[in-house]
């Protein structure tokens, strides 16, 4: 993973980000709404809460490989290691009273909620993680449940989540004491578009051929359009970033300055094993240049002058949400748009929504593209599920294979 400055601001907007939610002004305790990640924030924003995002706790407790002791104590408590480990690392953190939050940033623990929103659109088990959540702290839990498996998005589909968003606002509303308000949501959602542009932006640097970043670099630095979209502090700081990228790009700072080979990166992060890849892949010269998880945050059907269809539709047609052959058109362009030389799969053994390797996909692309695909198995959390060695074996193999291919290949 390269050096970038901008990294040093990011630490210091997270640790104001945490604080938010404990006032040591002896001001008001914040309204807090805990959402999924590709969830209704804007709404919630626009609402007066204080959004907080366990999916990103799961994330953390995953990079610092702290769910190992956390997983098997959801696992004691009737939650099945065979489903998502973010939500059983969460619990058993939760349940032993733990967060890796307090080391990093001081706050005593999770900020506790006043009502949680999922959304189904990434994961059908988050109304099982929120509902966990909503008896333990008697609040209440509301869904938007949207299609799945959607391929191409009709307004019928648009309709019925955005008439789920509308009926959450009198809930909303009794909550935060909060009366809803038209023009500040679509004051957030004209933010969360800006920022979406702007992460589009740094994402696209990639294309150049050498690149001046990675994937790894793309999920350090996604973390203000996960936990800060809808606010200036996130515009702000892409706005910074993309300078500073540019920056490099102007002085010929890549990635890796003898890149040979450009990899896609499919599926979700293993958390607890990025410098592992990273590493990896820079002693052979090698770039993982682009992945459709950090484009989750790409939301480019936001539109301030209609908020809620344009959420709605946002929202819905996710590359996660979509079906195998939306996904292949979509994977297809990437891999195209990126020049890439192969593809990782990341068969991710406690998230099958977002492991697109199971249904024959890395077969069908690569007799369409004539790019060669790699399965690896993982896990985004579990790191039991990894193993660093065969891992190791595999991937040198594989750079192998592209060395091979690029060698036969037509000029």
């Amino acid at each position: 993973m390269g050096t970038i400055q901008a990294t040093k601001k990011l630490k210091k907007i997270l640790h104001d980000y945490f604080w938010e939610f404990f006032p040591q002004d002896g001001g008001p305790k914040p309204k807090v709404a805990w959402c999924t990640s590709v969830g209704p924030a804007e709404l919630l924003i626009a609402m007066g809460f204080k959004v907080y995002y366990p999916e990103n706790h799961g994330a953390l407790l995953g990079a610092t490989r702290e769910s190992g002791k956390y997983i098997p104590v959801a696992n004691a408590a009737g939650y099945s290691p065979e489903i998502c480990s973010y939500l059983t690392s969460d619990v058993g953190a939760y349940k032993k009273g733990e967060t890796p939050l307090t080391q990093a940033y001081g706050i005593p623990h999770v900020p506790h909620p006043d009502v949680l929103v999922y959304n189904t659109n990434q994961c059908r088990e988050v109304q099982d993680w929120f509902s966990y959540y909503a008896r333990e702290f008697k609040v209440p839990a509301l869904g938007i449940f949207s299609p799945w498996k959607v391929g191409e998005v009709t307004s019928a589909e648009v309709r019925s989540v955005e008439e789920q968003f509308r009926n959450m606002i009198p809930q909303l509303e009794s909550i935060s004491k909060c009366s809803f308000d038209l023009d500040r949501l679509k004051e957030v959602v004209g933010l969360s578009k800006e920022m979406s542009d702007l992460w589009w932006a740094f994402l696209q640097k990639a294309r150049h051929r050498p690149s001046p970043i990675t994937f790894f670099d793309g999920c350090i630095q996604m973390a203000p359009a996960v936990v800060l979209r809808g606010t200036p502090v996130a515009v702000d700081y892409y706005k910074e970033l993309n300078l500073e990228i540019d920056r490099h790009i102007a002085e010929k700072s890549w990635a890796i300055p003898k890149e040979s080979y450009r990899l896609y990166w499919e599926g979700m992060p293993i958390w607890g094993r990025l410098r592992f890849f990273s590493d990896l892949l820079t002693r052979h010269n090698t770039v993982a240049v682009a992945s459709t998880y950090c484009d989750s945050w790409i939301f480019e059907s936001f539109e301030r002058e209609r908020p809620f269809e344009s959420m709605a539709l946002a929202y819905t047609e996710i590359f996660i949400n979509r079906s195998e052959d939306a996904k292949e058109k979509i994977l297809e362009k990437m891999m195209r748009e990126y020049s890439v030389d192969g593809i990782i799969y990341h068969d991710s053994r406690t998230c099958p929504y977002n492991s697109n390797s199971r249904f024959g996909m890395p077969q069908r692309l690569t007799e369409k593209t004539q790019i060669p695909n790699l399965v690896i198995d993982g896990d985004l959390s579990d790191l039991r599920c990894f193993s660093d060695e065969q891992t190791h074996t595999a991937v040198e193999a594989f750079i192998e294979q592209l060395q091979d291919h690029k060698r036969r290949r037509p000029a």
